[in-house]
């Protein structure tokens, strides 16, 4: 038997082992969340110990990965950026209105130092709250947005 993930009666992902023992309320956790969010994550049980380390995500059967995916997606909140409206002022901190993939939003960026530049031409920007917002490329922004990034960049 290999590890086996389902849903209990309370919409908790549980964690079948090799061995057939059931762990109820299990967590998973990605070790790299953007650089690398396919690879090494881990099962952890509900007081904090790892029952299972994979890889990659490919190393379970459809089903269980599917299960896996959305439960990282829905512990995992991080809107992307698809424009920037305006901004309260060019200088930190300000108030952000920003369109994103969740609907519009403003938020407050505290430094210059809370955009944080990540390979292949992507944004973090984390606002006053810790919420992070992703610009997935920043070169595909309308010009208006890419101009207010520049002034913060």
């Amino acid at each position: 038997m290999t590890i086996r993930l389902e849903r209990d009666a309370h919409g908790q992902l549980a964690l079948i082992a090799r061995d057939g023992h059931r762990h109820a309320g299990v967590l998973p956790v990605r070790a790299f969340p953007l650089s690398a969010p396919g690879e090494g994550v881990a099962l952890m049980s509900a007081d904090g110990h790892e029952l299972a380390w994979f890889d990659r995500l490919d190393e379970l059967e459809a089903a269980s990965r599917a299960l896996l995916e959305d439960e990282l997606a829905r512990r995992e909140f991080m809107p992307q950026v698809r424009a920037i409206s305006g901004v309260s002022s060019f200088s930190t901190p300000c108030e952000w209105d920003v369109l994103t993939d969740r609907g519009a939003t403003r938020f407050t960026l505290r430094s210059e130092d809370d955009i944080r530049r990540l390979a292949g031409g992507r944004l973090l920007v984390t606002d006053s709250h810790g919420i992070h917002y992703e610009v997935v490329d920043m070169k595909k922004l309308d010009r208006p947005s890419r101009r207010i990034l520049d002034r913060f960049l």
